[in-house]
């Protein structure tokens, strides 16, 4: 079967990448076919197939694999998603009336069990990790600090069982801006500040990338002081007050201070989140987390961000 299959990279949506897609530096040998290995990966995202079950157009599913973690480990995917954005608000597509949300993911109990480090040298005590991993793997070199166990790879329980949390920021089209994982217990509010950081569209031509979204919208799981004192850098902001934080204030009378404000009209915005954390499940493998690796899971999320600003 050739190009035009179901889920592939139109002939559009290729030129927009391959700008910005690594090159071989001559001394490692040369990549396979990038937007063949782009096109198996982007078939395993909206299906959730096993990476051993690739259909055979994609080549050896292997170096899909190792590609995907490659790109997730060294933050290739979210350099090609920060591109994607930049050219939507070069022409002025972007809302930057952000909203701000998180979603919990169910981890299928084959994402448990990823390796503290690399495996012992041979004769090493039990127990033992190797000094020198040499080419354990492709990404582990270069992959983010943590992992092993499930707090290091974003691995939790809560009331769903063993799963993970999704934080992102999304634009007034019901678009991701960043992402965020991390075990499933954790608060909301404590990856607020996390998430609107990681907001970077770099601008075409000289100028810094843009970070300040022009307001935030959230729900009441952000209403709270360090959240309100982060906004008070120059966003505006619409974050209802939670019941009971103002009766503790009416309590206190006149010490309580004045009430913060929440324009209702901008705050009936924020179901763009929720829109866009619903066009990222439609991926199986987003809306079931089968990686052993948070940054691999994060580049997952990654590529299916970047699909829904292909196709949205």
């Amino acid at each position: 079967m050739g190009r035009g299959e179901r889920g592939d990279l139109s002939d559009a949506e290729w030129e927009r990448l391959r700008p910005f897609l690594p090159v071989s530096n001559g001394r490692c040998g040369r990549w396979r076919d990038h937007r063949q290995v782009i096109d198996g990966i982007l078939h395993r995202v909206p299906t959730g197939v096993h990476w051993r079950d690739l259909p055979k157009r994609f080549g050896p599913w292997k170096t899909v694999y190792e590609r995907h973690r490659l790109w997730s480990a060294d933050g290739t995917w979210e350099r090609l998603l920060q591109q994607v954005q930049a050219a939507a608000d070069a022409a002025g597509e972007i809302d930057w009336d952000v909203s701000v949300d998180s979603t919990i993911v169910r981890a299928h109990q084959h994402a448990a069990g990823a390796r503290m480090g690399p495996p012992p040298a041979p004769g090493a005590s039990k127990g033992a990790r190797c000094q020198n991993p040499g080419r354990y793997t492709v990404a582990e070199s270069g992959r983010p600090p943590g992992g092993g166990g499930e707090r290091g790879e974003s691995l939790g329980r809560s009331r769903g069982g063993f799963t993970t949390k999704i934080y992102l920021s999304a634009d007034g089209r019901c678009r991701p801006l960043s992402l965020v994982v991390t075990a499933g217990q954790r608060a909301d509010c404590t990856q607020f500040a996390p998430v609107l950081e990681k907001i970077r569209v770099p601008r075409r031509g000289s100028g810094r990338p843009r970070t300040k979204p022009d307001s935030v919208a959230a729900d009441k799981g952000y209403s709270n002081r360090p959240c309100r004192e982060y906004l008070r850098r120059g966003i505006r902001h619409a974050i209802p007050e939670k019941t009971d934080s103002r009766a503790v204030r009416l309590r206190k009378g006149s010490r309580g201070g004045r009430p913060p404000g929440c324009d209702e009209e901008r705050y009936k915005k924020r179901n763009t989140v929720e829109r866009a954390i619903n066009r990222l499940k439609n991926s199986r493998a987003v809306a079931t987390r089968y990686d052993k690796r948070g940054y691999d899971f994060l580049g997952t999320v990654t590529a299916a961000a970047i699909v829904v600003w292909f196709r949205t």
